[in-house]
């Protein structure tokens, strides 16, 4: 129930309203002008007014600046003459939700007052949310060492004072998101909206109301003008997850947004301005869909300014025990169980494994077995078997131990850092031996970026050991 307050200089208006909003349950207050709702407002907390535009002693528009002044809370619908729509307006940039012509039907009011209590109720909850997520998305609190992902975290400090658009690229699974509300919740618009979109969840003939709204009308079940993602990021951010998945169609809307701040509704030939900070993801090959005529040039350009590329899990084995502790802290406290770490199987077994789901992967191997252990190590007998399955980094089949790489741990133990970095120089220099020195060849056959590989050739100072 919801406490609404009509404010209307007709009394058989303000009458049929308060009948009507009683039947749907609400709490009704009544004034025949802004005195006495002013005076109404002075002892009661309201959710919603309903406020007529032209009224005598206050005007609806000054009496809304009043309400909001009061309570920044509270949601107000003009109710307004059609020669007045250019007021209604006005009222809007003063604080009003929207606003309804008269004669109006009552269901379109009790539908306008429930999208509007939604509203209120989003941005109360946004509110609560904001202030837990400054800390909760400072970049440093991403899970990794600084060797795996030092150059994601550089690269989110450099432009996250920037308003330029940034392009993250990686497979699904690797925290595309993740770093997308870092880079928001570190710029100077953390105080606005970050709203997200997953262009490949919505069917393509509503993405665009979606993005862009539409009005009433615009199609069939089209009730109501809806504001679309791109409004409510407005002086904030909005990130396209799955970008690639967009239709040509919707790209050229996209790229007016990029290059001029501005598009129209569904349905609409009122030009929306907006300022608007853009940051999208994919997992595919924007070139390659470039080349094949499925991605605009134009728009990939446009989004490529400031590309990240978070390395998938299998590039990065070193963070899987910081990952892991992560998880398992996470999934005792919601299970209220007491798994304390993971045995060295269980770890060796995890350790080479491919994870070709990345990081989304290895949070449901250890919700599973956080489950079904309530205490204790975790045992690779509690992993699932295609983490027991020989692997060595998801491509050896006959490999079962460290033994059968060529590693032996002598008694005095030895640096595992070491280790890896012997190994991957090892293979490094194996796939360039099978490809004559081709780094384009080796790095298909490591299933590597080339840019990759080249980083890794050159850290390990395998310069003059190799060609091409």
């Amino acid at each position: 129930m919801s406490r609404i307050l009509v404010v209307d200089d007709e009394a058989s208006i303000r009458k049929a309203l308060e009948r009507f909003l009683r039947e749907l349950g609400h709490e009704v207050f009544v004034a025949a002008d802004g005195e006495e709702a002013l005076h109404i407002l002075q002892t009661e907390t309201l959710d919603l007014a309903l406020v007529d535009l032209v009224m005598p002693k206050i005007d609806g528009i000054e009496l809304i600046r009043r309400l909001k002044q009061h309570d920044p809370n509270i949601v107000a619908i003009v109710l307004t003459g059609f020669g007045t729509i250019t007021s209604a307006v006005e009222a809007m940039r003063a604080g009003a939700y929207h606003y309804l012509t008269k004669p109006f039907e009552l269901d379109d009011i009790a539908s306008l007052i429930s999208l509007a209590l939604d509203h209120r109720e989003l941005k109360q909850e946004n509110r609560r949310l904001k202030s837990q997520l400054h800390g909760r998305y400072r970049f440093e609190n991403i899970i990794g060492t600084n060797e795996g992902l030092g150059p994601v975290f550089d690269m989110i400090e450099r432009v996250s004072e920037t308003d330029s658009t940034v392009l993250i690229l990686g497979e699904s699974g690797t925290g595309k998101e993740l770093i997308a509300r870092a880079i928001h919740y570190n710029s100077p618009r953390r105080d606005k909206s970050l709203v997200t979109v997953n262009c490949a969840a919505i069917p393509e003939d509503l993405l665009e109301s979606e993005l862009f709204g539409h009005v009433r009308g615009a199609f069939t079940g089209a009730v109501q003008t809806r504001p679309g993602r791109f409004d409510a990021a407005h002086h904030g951010s909005i990130f396209l997850d799955e970008i690639g998945d967009m239709s040509l169609k919707l790209q050229v809307k996209l790229l007016r947004v990029l290059q001029e701040h501005r598009f129209e509704p569904v349905g609409s030939n009122k030009t929306h301005q907006v300022d608007v900070r853009i940051i999208a993801a994919t997992n595919q090959d924007l070139e390659k869909a470039v080349n094949e005529g499925r991605f605009r040039e134009d728009l990939y350009y446009r989004l490529h300014v400031i590309p990240i590329r978070v390395p998938p899990l299998r590039e990065r084995l070193a963070d899987v025990p910081l990952l892991a502790e992560h998880f398992m802290k996470k999934f005792n406290k919601a299970n209220n169980h007491h798994v304390r770490g993971l045995s060295s199987d269980a770890l060796d077994a995890m350790m080479n494994y491919a994870w070709p789901g990345n990081v989304r992967e290895l949070e449901n191997v250890i919700e599973r077995a956080v489950v079904l252990q309530h205490d204790g190590e975790i045992q690779a007998k509690t992993l699932e078997e295609k983490l027991r399955q020989p692997k060595v980094l998801g491509e050896r089949k006959d490999a079962t131990t460290a033994a059968h790489v060529g590693i032996r741990i002598p008694d005095e133990g030895i640096s595992f850092k070491h280790a890896v970095a012997d190994f991957e120089a090892q293979l490094i220099l194996q796939a360039l031996e099978k490809t004559g020195g081709n780094k384009n060849q080796a790095a298909s056959l490591l299933k590597l970026n080339r840019t990759t590989l080249v980083e890794k050739i050159k850290k390990q100072q395998l310069e003059k050991r190799t060609t091409g």
